[in-house]
C-alpha cells in the first residue's frame, strides 16, 4: 500500500467552493483501480490549507493510473483552479502502525 499526501493551499474566500467542489471530485478517484481510500482533513490553524491522504495498492495506480486516465482531466478541472500555489504531492510506505 502507498499513502499520498498532499497539503492543498486553497485561495482564501474559496474554502466552502472547495469543499464542494471535491464532494463531486471524490466520486471520480473512488471509481479507479488501485483506490484504496482517501481522507480530506482542513487545518485548524490555517483554514485555507486542507490535508489529502490517499490510499493507493501501488505508486502506478496513482502515477499512471489515475494521472494517465480520462477522468483525471475531469478531476483536474473541478479542482486545480483552487490551487495558490499548486500543492506538492509525495508518496509514503508504511513504515510502523499502533
Amino acid at each position: 500500500m502507498i499513502l499520498e499526501h498532499a497539503l492543498l493551499p486553497v485561495k482564501p474566500g474559496l474554502e466552502d467552493d472547495f469543499v464542494g467542489a471535491f464532494g463531486e471530485a471524490k466520486q471520480i478517484i473512488a471509481s479507479m483501480p488501485g483506490f484504496g481510500g482517501l481522507t480530506l482533513s482542513r487545518c485548524r490553524e490555517r483554514p485555507s490549507t486542507f490535508l489529502l491522504l490517499v490510499e493507493w495498492d501501488s505508486l502506478e495506480a496513482h502515477t499512471v493510473g489515475f494521472r494517465g486516465s480520462a477522468e483525471y482531466d475531469e478531476w483536474r478541472r473541478l479542482l486545480h483552479h483552487f490551487y495558490e500555489p499548486f500543492p506538492v504531492v509525495e508518496h509514503f510506505d508504511r513504515v510502523l502502525t499502533a
